[in-house]
């Protein structure tokens, strides 16, 4: 074994004791690519075949509408109070893709919810992470659908009660371990580091004097983790790498590596075919000329969260309508829009603890923080 790989692999151990899951091989390196033979020549194609091979795939099914039939045992509530359309519930949403189609996604789940429920939301859509996390604080914004990192600052910083967790559809890329799970729903996921794919980075230690790419200091996969791992890895990004930037959301890296802003950068896997981000609608060719040379372990996907003064009424019937959502096939395509949201499960209470353990065991305390 390399030894410049150890001190990473102890934390991927300490990764799969937390995050669960059962075993898995750890994060490696993604090979050199292999130089292609050249094409042999070939008869030409019968005008039959040449029009079958170049042939318009049909578009895909449009999903059914969203059932958003009045759910019954709903509460009511009076005018003026929470929930009423004077006074409605806001939805606190984190800016980690674009924020147009967030605010679109968020709007659509807002009606939907209100039409079952009988209650009035509304959505916010922060400029940051953190202003959706102080948002909540501040009792501006009542439930959250915080990623993972900030999930556990709002909770240390202002008690937020995390009650949902997001299931997605595992997505995996060419270099990751877990292939297998592809397209299987799951309450974790991956950071994947990524570049050029002439840019000749190859492996972690090849970032030492390159320009990078971070999403948002609370993002998990984006900012967190990575920088666990560069350290466990011997890089200090302050002093190792030329240059590094907060691009603000995984899309928004991407698109910085596509385009040679960064030289390389971090973000979920796999943003570059991601049908939320939908980046080859702009940029057809960015999953090929980028692509991941190494990932991270497994992590706790982000969820639905509640503030502590919210009446429990109010929290029983947007959960309830929530997993109602996911349990229609049209309600499911309204959250997939949002975050590529796939089902939602019960929150197992020590799921984002052992998490939080694991991260404090490699310097990040959440609690140290918030003070």
């Amino acid at each position: 074994m390399n030894a410049r790989r150890a001190p990473y692999l102890l934390v991927v151990a300490m990764f799969l004791g937390a995050c669960g899951g059962g075993s898995q091989p750890a994060p490696s390196a993604a090979p050199a690519a292999a130089t292609a033979p050249a094409a042999a020549s070939e008869p030409t194609k019968a005008p039959e075949a040449a029009a079958a091979a170049t042939a318009t795939k049909p578009p895909a099914p449009t999903p059914p509408p969203a059932n958003c039939d009045k759910l019954p045992n709903m509460p009511t509530v009076k005018a003026g109070e929470l929930g009423s359309p004077d006074e409605p519930i806001v939805l606190a949403f984190v800016p980690s893709g674009d924020t147009g189609k967030i605010t679109k996604a968020g709007n659509a789940i807002a009606e939907c919810l209100s039409k079952m429920t009988g209650l009035s939301y509304k959505i916010e859509v922060g400029t940051t992470y953190a202003a959706s996390i102080e948002a909540m604080g501040a009792n501006k914004a009542h439930v959250g659908f915080l990623n993972t990192f900030s999930i556990l600052l709002a909770r240390e910083k202002y008690g937020i009660e995390p009650a949902l967790i997001n299931l997605r559809k595992y997505s995996t890329n060419a270099i990751d371990p877990d292939k297998d799970l592809a397209g299987k729903l799951s309450p974790y996921y991956k950071g994947q580091f990524i570049t050029q794919a002439a840019s000749g980075i190859k492996t972690l230690a090849d970032l030492k004097g390159k320009t990078f790419c971070f999403v948002d200091p609370n993002s998990a996969s984006g900012y967190i983790i990575p920088r666990i791992i560069l350290k466990a890895n011997g890089i200090d990004p302050e002093k190792d790498l030329k240059a590094t930037q907060n691009a603000g959301s995984h899309p928004n890296v991407a698109v910085a590596v596509y385009k040679g802003d960064c030289d390389a950068g971090v973000t979920f896997i796999d943003v570059l075919t991601d049908a939320a981000a939908n980046l080859k609608e702009k940029f057809p060719d960015i999953a090929t000329k980028v692509v991941a040379f190494a990932d991270s372990d497994r992590i706790p996907n982000d969820g639905v969260q509640y503030v502590k003064s919210l009446d429990p009424a109010i929290k029983d019937a947007t959960t309830t309508a929530l997993l109602a959502m996911a349990a229609d096939k049209g309600g499911v395509a309204v959250l997939g829009n949002l975050y590529s949201i796939n089902g939602y499960s019960k929150l197992d209470k020590p799921y984002y603890e052992d998490f939080g353990a694991v991260l404090k065991k490699a310097g990040v305390d959440a609690a140290s923080l918030v003070k």
